[in-house]
């Protein structure tokens, strides 16, 4: 069994914003496959299906980014999932707007919604998918994630977020390795490359 998890806020006000991109891409993965995300349970909207005869658990944590732990750490222990079957999926400011960087596991960086899983799974090896959305430029950072996107941003995002659908796909059938070399697009600001960051 495989938990995949979109990172996000719940609400109106949210849901088109950079910070979101969990949520999208788990969205744009569900629909490609039939699922309904809408069962309330974990303190998190989930869905199940069966993909390449492995069930999977999809989840969008209802709790706000902050508090995103509360609801995986919830989830994992009831299901006895080991952490090496756990993809969460967000948004990172450390990228270049729609870049994808697929890792097998990692530090939170400067993301409070993974540094919240990190700590209620009390380990940080299990992988990830994030989407970079640029960097503030300057601008208030909580005004800047949570301020939604339009024109040409909007487009490259759009294509990021099926590009990310598809690589759950990949590790799912074909494995995290084979992703990792096929989605992967661009490198972390200021680093030859991220390691296990």
């Amino acid at each position: 069994m495989y938990v995949i998890a979109g990172l996000g806020n719940p609400g109106k006000k949210y849901e088109k914003t950079r910070h979101n991109m969990g949520f999208l891409v788990l969205d744009e993965f569900a629909a490609k496959h039939g699922i309904k995300v809408r069962k309330v349970k974990h303190k998190a909207l989930t869905g199940e299906g069966i993909i390449n005869g492995e069930k999977v658990l999809l989840v969008k944590p209802q709790t706000f980014m902050n508090l995103s732990g509360e609801s995986l750490g919830e989830v994992m222990a009831y299901y006895g999932v080991p952490p090496k079957n756990l993809i969460v999926i967000y948004d990172d400011m450390d990228l270049d707007t729609g870049s994808l960087r697929i890792r097998k596991k990692g530090s939170s960086g400067s993301h409070n919604g993974m540094r919240s899983v990190i700590y209620r799974l009390q380990t940080d090896e299990f992988p990830r998918i994030r989407i970079g959305i640029g960097s503030s430029g300057g601008s208030d950072r909580k005004d800047f994630v949570t301020g939604s996107v339009s024109g040409q941003e909007a487009g490259i995002l759009a294509d990021s977020i099926k590009k990310a659908a598809d690589s759950i796909d990949c590790i799912l059938t074909e494995g995290i390795d084979i992703a990792m070399n096929r989605f992967n697009t661009g490198k972390k600001k200021g680093s030859e490359d991220e390691g296990n960051d």
